[in-house]
Protein backbone atom coordinates (compact mmCIF):
# COMPACT_ATOMS: atom_id res chain seq x y z
CA UNK A 1 0.00 0.00 0.00
CA UNK A 2 1.18 3.55 -0.69
CA UNK A 3 -0.14 7.04 0.20
CA UNK A 4 -0.30 8.27 -3.39
CA UNK A 5 1.27 8.10 -6.81
CA UNK A 6 4.06 10.36 -8.06
CA UNK A 7 1.69 12.87 -9.65
CA UNK A 8 -0.31 13.28 -6.44
CA UNK A 9 2.87 13.72 -4.42
CA UNK A 10 4.26 16.37 -6.76
CA UNK A 11 0.95 18.23 -6.87
CA UNK A 12 -0.08 18.27 -3.21
CA UNK A 13 2.49 16.59 -0.96
CA UNK A 14 6.16 16.73 -0.06
CA UNK A 15 8.59 14.56 1.87
CA UNK A 16 8.11 16.44 5.13
CA UNK A 17 4.32 16.14 5.03
CA UNK A 18 4.48 12.44 4.11
CA UNK A 19 6.90 11.75 6.96
CA UNK A 20 4.77 13.66 9.47
CA UNK A 21 1.51 12.00 8.45
CA UNK A 22 1.81 8.77 6.52
CA UNK A 23 5.11 7.45 7.82
CA UNK A 24 4.38 8.39 11.43
CA UNK A 25 0.96 6.72 11.28
CA UNK A 26 2.38 3.61 9.61
CA UNK A 27 4.90 3.28 12.45
CA UNK A 28 2.13 2.93 15.07
CA UNK A 29 -0.51 1.09 13.03
CA UNK A 30 0.48 -2.44 14.01
CA UNK A 31 0.70 -1.44 17.66
CA UNK A 32 -2.83 -0.04 17.49
CA UNK A 33 -4.18 -3.21 15.88
CA UNK A 34 -2.56 -5.27 18.63
CA UNK A 35 -4.16 -3.10 21.32
CA UNK A 36 -7.57 -3.63 19.72
CA UNK A 37 -7.06 -7.39 19.73
CA UNK A 38 -6.12 -7.35 23.42
CA UNK A 39 -9.36 -5.72 24.60
CA UNK A 40 -12.91 -7.08 24.48
CA UNK A 41 -14.35 -3.61 25.10
CA UNK A 42 -13.91 -0.99 22.35
CA UNK A 43 -14.12 1.65 25.09
CA UNK A 44 -11.07 0.25 26.86
CA UNK A 45 -9.27 -0.29 23.57
CA UNK A 46 -9.85 3.29 22.48
CA UNK A 47 -8.48 4.74 25.72
CA UNK A 48 -5.40 2.53 25.43
CA UNK A 49 -4.96 3.59 21.81
CA UNK A 50 -5.15 7.27 22.73
CA UNK A 51 -2.50 6.78 25.41
CA UNK A 52 -0.28 4.96 22.89
CA UNK A 53 -0.75 7.59 20.17
CA UNK A 54 0.26 10.26 22.67
CA UNK A 55 3.32 8.35 23.82
CA UNK A 56 4.39 7.81 20.20
CA UNK A 57 4.01 11.49 19.39
CA UNK A 58 1.39 11.18 16.65
CA UNK A 59 -1.10 13.39 18.48
CA UNK A 60 1.25 16.34 18.07
CA UNK A 61 -0.29 16.65 14.58
CA UNK A 62 -3.49 17.83 16.24
CA UNK A 63 -2.25 20.81 18.24
CA UNK A 64 -0.74 24.12 17.33
CA UNK A 65 -1.20 24.94 13.63
CA UNK A 66 -2.09 21.60 12.05
CA UNK A 67 -0.92 20.40 8.67
CA UNK A 68 -4.18 19.26 7.13
CA UNK A 69 -2.39 17.23 4.49
CA UNK A 70 -0.45 15.37 7.19
CA UNK A 71 -3.65 14.75 9.16
CA UNK A 72 -5.34 13.39 6.02
CA UNK A 73 -2.40 11.07 5.36
CA UNK A 74 -2.49 9.85 8.96
CA UNK A 75 -6.26 9.28 8.88
CA UNK A 76 -6.00 7.36 5.63
CA UNK A 77 -3.20 5.14 6.93
CA UNK A 78 -4.77 4.52 10.34
CA UNK A 79 -8.17 3.89 8.73
CA UNK A 80 -6.59 1.26 6.52
CA UNK A 81 -5.27 -0.51 9.63
CA UNK A 82 -8.23 -0.13 12.00
CA UNK A 83 -11.30 2.12 12.01
CA UNK A 84 -11.19 2.21 15.82
CA UNK A 85 -7.56 3.33 15.80
CA UNK A 86 -8.45 6.00 13.27
CA UNK A 87 -11.28 7.20 15.52
CA UNK A 88 -8.96 7.37 18.53
CA UNK A 89 -6.63 9.64 16.56
CA UNK A 90 -9.32 11.78 14.97
CA UNK A 91 -11.35 12.62 18.02
CA UNK A 92 -8.29 13.99 19.79
CA UNK A 93 -8.20 16.56 17.00
CA UNK A 94 -11.91 17.25 16.60
CA UNK A 95 -12.42 17.52 20.35
CA UNK A 96 -9.47 19.86 20.89
CA UNK A 97 -9.35 21.97 17.71
CA UNK A 98 -11.86 24.49 19.13
CA UNK A 99 -9.26 25.17 21.83
CA UNK A 100 -6.57 25.59 19.18
CA UNK A 101 -8.90 27.81 17.15
CA UNK A 102 -10.28 30.08 19.87
CA UNK A 103 -8.52 29.37 23.14
CA UNK A 104 -6.32 31.76 25.07
CA UNK A 105 -2.71 30.83 25.76
CA UNK A 106 -3.75 29.92 29.30
CA UNK A 107 -6.54 27.63 28.03
CA UNK A 108 -4.20 25.95 25.56
CA UNK A 109 -1.64 25.37 28.31
CA UNK A 110 -4.27 23.86 30.64
CA UNK A 111 -5.91 21.53 28.15
CA UNK A 112 -3.90 20.83 25.00
CA UNK A 113 -0.88 19.30 26.69
CA UNK A 114 -3.06 16.55 28.16
CA UNK A 115 -4.73 15.93 24.79
CA UNK A 116 -1.42 15.85 22.92
CA UNK A 117 0.17 13.44 25.40
CA UNK A 118 -2.86 11.13 25.35
CA UNK A 119 -3.50 11.66 29.05
CA UNK A 120 -6.95 13.11 28.28
CA UNK A 121 -9.43 11.63 25.79
CA UNK A 122 -11.21 14.42 23.89
CA UNK A 123 -14.78 14.83 22.61
CA UNK A 124 -16.81 17.35 20.59
CA UNK A 125 -20.37 17.77 21.93
CA UNK A 126 -22.63 19.50 19.41
CA UNK A 127 -25.48 17.19 18.33
CA UNK A 128 -28.79 17.08 20.25
CA UNK A 129 -32.01 15.07 19.85
CA UNK A 130 -33.58 17.88 17.79
CA UNK A 131 -30.41 19.61 16.59
CA UNK A 132 -28.28 17.86 14.00
CA UNK A 133 -27.57 19.81 10.83
CA UNK A 134 -29.69 22.72 12.12
CA UNK A 135 -27.62 24.19 14.92
CA UNK A 136 -30.20 26.90 15.59
CA UNK A 137 -32.23 24.24 17.40
CA UNK A 138 -29.65 23.65 20.12
CA UNK A 139 -31.37 23.84 23.49
CA UNK A 140 -28.53 23.02 25.89
CA UNK A 141 -28.36 26.19 27.98
CA UNK A 142 -25.46 27.97 29.62
CA UNK A 143 -26.30 30.69 32.12
CA UNK A 144 -23.94 32.93 34.00
CA UNK A 145 -23.78 32.30 37.71
CA UNK A 146 -21.30 34.11 39.89
CA UNK A 147 -17.79 33.64 38.58
CA UNK A 148 -18.72 30.94 36.08
CA UNK A 149 -21.39 29.28 34.01
CA UNK A 150 -23.98 26.57 34.66
CA UNK A 151 -24.87 24.11 31.87
CA UNK A 152 -28.14 22.21 31.52
CA UNK A 153 -29.09 20.09 28.53
CA UNK A 154 -28.77 16.88 26.57
CA UNK A 155 -26.30 15.87 23.85
CA UNK A 156 -26.58 12.69 21.74
CA UNK A 157 -24.44 10.68 19.32
CA UNK A 158 -21.25 12.08 20.79
CA UNK A 159 -18.11 10.11 19.90
CA UNK A 160 -16.03 9.25 23.00
CA UNK A 161 -18.86 10.36 25.31
CA UNK A 162 -18.48 7.34 27.62
CA UNK A 163 -14.73 7.84 28.10
CA UNK A 164 -13.93 11.51 27.36
CA UNK A 165 -11.91 13.55 29.83
CA UNK A 166 -12.00 16.89 27.94
CA UNK A 167 -15.28 17.77 26.22
CA UNK A 168 -15.89 20.84 24.07
CA UNK A 169 -19.58 21.64 24.61
CA UNK A 170 -21.72 24.06 22.62
CA UNK A 171 -24.62 25.70 24.44
CA UNK A 172 -27.05 28.60 23.98
CA UNK A 173 -26.29 31.61 26.15
CA UNK A 174 -29.57 33.41 25.54
CA UNK A 175 -32.91 32.25 26.99
CA UNK A 176 -35.71 30.82 24.80
CA UNK A 177 -37.59 33.54 22.96
CA UNK A 178 -34.51 35.65 22.36
CA UNK A 179 -32.13 35.36 19.42
CA UNK A 180 -30.00 32.35 20.29
CA UNK A 181 -26.27 32.79 20.64
CA UNK A 182 -24.06 29.73 20.94
CA UNK A 183 -20.98 29.69 23.11
CA UNK A 184 -18.33 27.02 23.54
CA UNK A 185 -17.03 25.59 26.83
CA UNK A 186 -14.44 23.05 27.89
CA UNK A 187 -15.96 20.61 30.38
CA UNK A 188 -14.04 17.94 32.25
CA UNK A 189 -15.39 14.41 32.07
CA UNK A 190 -15.68 14.08 35.85
CA UNK A 191 -17.61 17.34 36.35
CA UNK A 192 -20.39 17.01 38.97
CA UNK A 193 -23.82 16.92 37.34
CA UNK A 194 -22.54 15.35 34.10
CA UNK A 195 -24.06 11.95 33.29
CA UNK A 196 -22.71 9.81 30.46
CA UNK A 197 -24.50 6.90 28.80
CA UNK A 198 -23.14 4.61 26.07
CA UNK A 199 -25.15 4.14 22.87
CA UNK A 200 -25.02 1.07 20.64
CA UNK A 201 -24.21 1.94 17.01
CA UNK A 202 -22.88 0.26 13.88
CA UNK A 203 -19.20 -0.49 14.29
CA UNK A 204 -19.43 -0.62 18.08
CA UNK A 205 -17.48 2.61 18.58
CA UNK A 206 -17.59 4.49 21.91
CA UNK A 207 -20.52 6.81 21.26
CA UNK A 208 -23.09 7.99 23.73
CA UNK A 209 -25.23 10.66 25.38
CA UNK A 210 -24.26 13.47 27.72
CA UNK A 211 -26.69 15.01 30.21
CA UNK A 212 -25.81 18.26 31.93
CA UNK A 213 -27.70 19.00 35.12
CA UNK A 214 -26.33 22.08 36.82
CA UNK A 215 -22.79 21.45 35.57
CA UNK A 216 -20.59 24.32 36.68
CA UNK A 217 -17.88 25.57 34.33
CA UNK A 218 -15.33 28.19 35.43
CA UNK A 219 -15.43 31.44 33.47
CA UNK A 220 -11.89 30.76 32.24
CA UNK A 221 -13.11 27.63 30.42
CA UNK A 222 -15.39 29.45 27.99
CA UNK A 223 -13.73 29.53 24.55
CA UNK A 224 -13.76 32.91 22.83
CA UNK A 225 -16.41 35.46 23.62
CA UNK A 226 -20.05 34.89 24.37
CA UNK A 227 -21.77 34.10 21.09
CA UNK A 228 -18.62 32.81 19.35
CA UNK A 229 -19.82 29.21 19.52
CA UNK A 230 -21.29 29.04 16.00
CA UNK A 231 -18.09 30.39 14.47
CA UNK A 232 -16.00 27.93 16.47
CA UNK A 233 -18.20 24.93 15.66
CA UNK A 234 -18.46 25.65 11.95
CA UNK A 235 -14.77 26.52 11.71
CA UNK A 236 -13.86 23.19 13.26
CA UNK A 237 -16.21 21.15 11.05
CA UNK A 238 -15.12 23.04 7.93
CA UNK A 239 -11.47 22.21 8.57
CA UNK A 240 -12.06 18.54 9.40
CA UNK A 241 -14.34 17.67 6.46
CA UNK A 242 -11.56 16.73 4.03
CA UNK A 243 -10.01 14.54 6.71
CA UNK A 244 -13.26 12.56 6.98
CA UNK A 245 -12.85 11.83 3.28
CA UNK A 246 -9.30 10.66 3.96
CA UNK A 247 -10.52 8.16 6.56
CA UNK A 248 -13.10 6.88 4.07
CA UNK A 249 -10.37 6.41 1.46
CA UNK A 250 -8.34 4.38 3.97
CA UNK A 251 -11.33 2.12 4.65
CA UNK A 252 -12.06 1.71 0.94
CA UNK A 253 -8.45 1.01 -0.02
CA UNK A 254 -8.35 -1.76 2.59
CA UNK A 255 -11.58 -3.19 1.18
CA UNK A 256 -10.18 -3.10 -2.37
CA UNK A 257 -6.96 -4.83 -1.33
CA UNK A 258 -8.92 -7.50 0.57
CA UNK A 259 -11.15 -8.02 -2.47
CA UNK A 260 -8.27 -8.32 -4.94
CA UNK A 261 -6.71 -10.97 -2.67
CA UNK A 262 -10.02 -12.81 -2.25
CA UNK A 263 -11.00 -12.87 -5.92
CA UNK A 264 -7.51 -13.99 -6.91
CA UNK A 265 -7.53 -16.82 -4.39
CA UNK A 266 -11.17 -17.91 -4.54
CA UNK A 267 -12.01 -20.35 -7.36
CA UNK A 268 -15.41 -20.83 -8.96
CA UNK A 269 -16.31 -22.75 -12.11
CA UNK A 270 -12.74 -24.05 -12.34
CA UNK A 271 -11.00 -20.66 -12.33
CA UNK A 272 -10.25 -17.74 -9.99
CA UNK A 273 -13.11 -15.31 -9.49
CA UNK A 274 -10.85 -12.58 -10.81
CA UNK A 275 -10.96 -14.22 -14.25
CA UNK A 276 -14.66 -13.32 -14.56
CA UNK A 277 -15.23 -10.16 -16.55
CA UNK A 278 -17.97 -8.95 -14.18
CA UNK A 279 -15.57 -9.21 -11.24
CA UNK A 280 -12.89 -7.30 -13.09
CA UNK A 281 -15.38 -4.56 -13.95
CA UNK A 282 -16.28 -4.27 -10.27
CA UNK A 283 -12.65 -4.01 -9.20
CA UNK A 284 -12.02 -1.31 -11.79
CA UNK A 285 -15.00 0.75 -10.61
CA UNK A 286 -13.85 0.45 -7.01
CA UNK A 287 -10.34 1.63 -7.88
CA UNK A 288 -11.57 4.58 -9.95
CA UNK A 289 -13.94 5.77 -7.23
CA UNK A 290 -11.25 5.56 -4.57
CA UNK A 291 -8.71 7.50 -6.63
CA UNK A 292 -11.25 10.20 -7.50
CA UNK A 293 -12.02 10.70 -3.82
CA UNK A 294 -8.33 10.68 -2.91
CA UNK A 295 -7.52 13.45 -5.39
CA UNK A 296 -10.30 15.67 -4.08
CA UNK A 297 -9.25 15.04 -0.47
CA UNK A 298 -5.63 16.05 -0.96
CA UNK A 299 -6.57 18.99 -3.16
CA UNK A 300 -8.83 20.30 -0.38
CA UNK A 301 -6.18 19.68 2.29
CA UNK A 302 -3.57 21.47 0.17
CA UNK A 303 -5.90 24.46 -0.22
CA UNK A 304 -6.28 24.59 3.56
CA UNK A 305 -2.49 24.42 4.08
CA UNK A 306 -1.22 26.43 1.14
CA UNK A 307 -4.19 28.47 -0.08
CA UNK A 308 -4.42 32.22 -0.40
CA UNK A 309 -6.94 32.65 2.37
CA UNK A 310 -9.99 32.20 0.15
CA UNK A 311 -12.23 30.61 2.78
CA UNK A 312 -15.11 30.14 0.33
CA UNK A 313 -12.92 28.13 -2.03
CA UNK A 314 -11.56 26.07 0.86
CA UNK A 315 -15.05 25.36 2.20
CA UNK A 316 -16.37 24.28 -1.19
CA UNK A 317 -13.35 22.05 -1.80
CA UNK A 318 -13.78 20.48 1.64
CA UNK A 319 -17.46 19.76 1.04
CA UNK A 320 -16.71 18.24 -2.36
CA UNK A 321 -13.94 16.09 -0.92
CA UNK A 322 -16.07 14.75 1.91
CA UNK A 323 -19.08 14.12 -0.33
CA UNK A 324 -17.26 12.30 -3.13
CA UNK A 325 -14.78 10.39 -0.97
CA UNK A 326 -17.36 9.06 1.51
CA UNK A 327 -19.96 8.20 -1.14
CA UNK A 328 -17.39 6.48 -3.35
CA UNK A 329 -15.91 4.64 -0.37
CA UNK A 330 -19.32 3.34 0.65
CA UNK A 331 -19.98 2.14 -2.91
CA UNK A 332 -16.57 0.46 -3.07
CA UNK A 333 -17.00 -1.33 0.26
CA UNK A 334 -20.53 -2.40 -0.67
CA UNK A 335 -19.06 -3.92 -3.84
CA UNK A 336 -16.34 -5.58 -1.76
CA UNK A 337 -18.97 -7.27 0.42
CA UNK A 338 -20.79 -8.45 -2.71
CA UNK A 339 -17.65 -9.88 -4.29
CA UNK A 340 -16.82 -11.74 -1.07
CA UNK A 341 -20.17 -13.54 -1.29
CA UNK A 342 -21.25 -15.24 1.92
CA UNK A 343 -17.93 -14.49 3.55
CA UNK A 344 -18.64 -10.79 3.09
CA UNK A 345 -21.48 -10.76 5.62
CA UNK A 346 -19.75 -12.80 8.31
CA UNK A 347 -19.17 -10.61 11.37
CA UNK A 348 -15.49 -11.53 11.57
CA UNK A 349 -14.93 -10.53 7.96
CA UNK A 350 -12.83 -7.39 7.47
CA UNK A 351 -15.08 -6.12 4.68
CA UNK A 352 -18.17 -6.58 6.87
CA UNK A 353 -16.51 -4.55 9.62
CA UNK A 354 -15.56 -1.85 7.14
CA UNK A 355 -19.14 -1.81 5.83
CA UNK A 356 -20.41 -0.97 9.31
CA UNK A 357 -17.71 1.61 9.97
CA UNK A 358 -17.92 3.51 6.68
CA UNK A 359 -21.67 4.11 6.87
CA UNK A 360 -21.43 6.77 9.56
CA UNK A 361 -18.91 8.81 7.56
CA UNK A 362 -21.68 9.79 5.13
CA UNK A 363 -23.56 11.37 8.05
CA UNK A 364 -21.29 12.96 10.64
CA UNK A 365 -19.62 16.36 10.24
CA UNK A 366 -22.26 17.24 7.66
CA UNK A 367 -24.34 14.56 5.94
CA UNK A 368 -23.95 14.03 2.19
CA UNK A 369 -27.17 15.88 1.41
CA UNK A 370 -26.00 18.84 3.49
CA UNK A 371 -22.72 18.90 1.55
CA UNK A 372 -24.68 19.10 -1.70
CA UNK A 373 -26.64 22.07 -0.35
CA UNK A 374 -23.41 23.81 0.69
CA UNK A 375 -21.73 23.17 -2.66
CA UNK A 376 -24.77 24.53 -4.54
CA UNK A 377 -24.87 27.57 -2.24
CA UNK A 378 -21.24 28.36 -3.10
CA UNK A 379 -21.93 27.97 -6.81
CA UNK A 380 -25.01 30.19 -6.74
CA UNK A 381 -23.23 32.84 -4.69
CA UNK A 382 -20.67 33.16 -7.46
Amino acid sequence: MRPSDAVLERAFLDDEVIAAGWSAAAAVADHGVAIEAEHDSPHEALVAMVRMLGEQGLLSLMVGVPSWRAICLARERLGYASPLLELAFTMQGLGSFPITLAGTESQKARHLADVESGRAVAAFALTEPEAGSDLSQITTRAREDGDGWVLDGHKVLISNAPVAERITVFAATKPPGERRRLSAFVVRGDAPGLTRTATSVLGGHPIGELRFEGVRVPAEDRLGGEGDGMRIALGTLHRFRPTVGAAAIGFAQRALDETVAHTTRRRQFGAPLADLQAVRMGLAEMACGIEAGRLLVYRAAALADLGDGDREAEARAGSMAKLVATENAFAAIDRAVQLHGGRGVMTESMVARLYEDVRALRIYEGASDVQKVLIARHLLAE
